[in-house]
């Protein structure tokens, strides 16, 4: 068996980094993904003492339920990790007033998959109190450091356990019980809510066959039986639990009327295709919905590789003129990317304007595997894993 739960991943070494100078580093990212046991490995090579709370089990939950204050401070010199925060929505309040009397680096670490302005109940920021640091599922660099290729990791997506299933048929019976759960038992849990199972199902397939497409909350609403408003809250809490992704559109003041409506992702590109019913990546080749998937697969990629001071959007304008992914730097475009599954890529008009517009120096377009062109306007043709392994988007100015 692959071990992938440590995977080497680089996160390991980002997150000592973080303690060595914050009191409190937060992890989140939807379940499954290997919070858990990124923390415990932490906790295997940090220099102080560290205790492990697990708030799913009563028997870890009570004395923080009944003094959290007086039991913390107790451990004030300790690296406390207490996993599934959002389940004890005051431990948050608790928090804020615990750091602030004993403020040193590496007192906590918490786990959430969850978005905390979501959680019903969380009334006090820990602004300035807690870094966040998002925990990806595994990318695509990582899986081919345990000789995982390309077409593995994208059909049977990034959640460590499911990815070192020995068959496709156990990949999927994993796939659909991680699925069930959530419909049933995790999205109401992690933000102490009370949303129909039924409609989170009939959500959550509609939106495989959403992949890539413009938000249309009227739409999605009445397919649902429900107000566009109605939709939007299901959307919400699927977005808050690292499921989906909004991918927003970019604005600029240049005359042309432009597509103001998020794209929408699911963000879980393995679970993605078991919603599609595709049980093979020989499937998945022969299904309309490749296109969709692959430049999903690759927004996630990028999304994972990115410095912090870029941010994604996509930019689309009412006449044509498209590009899949905008890199923004403060409020400049910086570079494009296009992602074509083919290798041997057609770029439109659009396309072209979309530049023109943009007026970005950087531009690319990712296909699968194809060899590294330049076109005769300079732009950079080239295959996934060249792009990412050149490092490329950290280079761009």
């Amino acid at each position: 068996m692959i071990h992938l739960d440590m995977f080497g991943r680089k996160v390991l070494t980002d997150i000592l980094e973080l303690l060595e100078n914050f009191p409190s580093v937060m992890l989140y990212g939807p379940r499954q993904i290997g919070k858990t046991t990124i923390a415990k490995s932490i906790a295997e090579i940090f220099p102080k003492k560290t205790h492990y709370f697990d708030l799913e089990k009563e028997s870890d939950a009570f004395p923080l339920k009944t003094n959290a204050h007086e039991f913390l401070m107790a451990l004030k010199d300790d690296l406390v990790i207490l996993d599934e925060v959002q389940l004890y929505p005051q431990l948050l309040s608790f928090l804020r007033s615990i750091i602030d009397e004993h403020r040193i680096p590496g007192r906590f670490i918490l786990l959430g998959s969850a978005d905390p302005q979501l959680v019903t109940g969380v009334s006090e920021s820990l602004a300035g109190r807690v870094i966040y640091k998002e925990i990806n599922q595994i990318t695509f660099l990582e899986a081919t450091e345990q000789n995982i290729s390309l077409e593995q990791h994208w059909f049977r997506g990034g959640f460590p356990e499911a990815l070192q299933l020995k068959s496709d048929k156990m990949w999927t019976e994993w796939t659909q019980s991680f699925i069930q759960t959530y419909i049933y038992r995790d999205i109401n849990l992690l933000f102490g809510i009370n949303l129909s199972p039924q409609i989170i199902a009939k959500m959550w397939s509609m939106l495989a066959h959403l992949n890539s497409d413009i938000e249309n909350m009227q739409n999605l609403g009445r397919s649902l039986g429900l107000t566009g408003t109605s939709a939007k809250k299901y959307l919400d809490y699927m977005e808050g639990a690292y499921l989906i992704r909004r991918l927003a559109p970019w604005h600029q003041n240049n005359g042309k009327r432009l597509v103001k409506s998020p794209k929408l992702y699911v963000r879980t590109w393995g679970v993605l295709h078991h919603l599609l019913q595709i049980t093979s990546y020989h499937q998945l080749q022969t299904n309309p919905a490749l296109g969709a998937s692959w430049e999903g697969y690759v927004v996630e990629q990028i999304h994972a590789a990115k410095p912090k001071e870029i941010d994604l959007y996509y930019y689309r304008t009412h006449h044509g003129a498209e590009v899949d992914l905008v890199l923004i730097k403060g409020v400049k475009p910086i570079a494009t990317i296009e992602i074509k599954y083919s290798n041997a890529p057609v770029l439109s008009r659009g396309y072209y304007e979309s530049l023109s517009d943009l007026e970005t120096k950087d531009n690319f377009v990712i296909t699968p595997n194809s060899q590294t062109v330049t076109t005769k306007e300079g732009v950079q043709v080239l295959g996934l894993e060249a792009f990412l392994k050149d490092d490329l988007i950290n280079k761009i100015n």
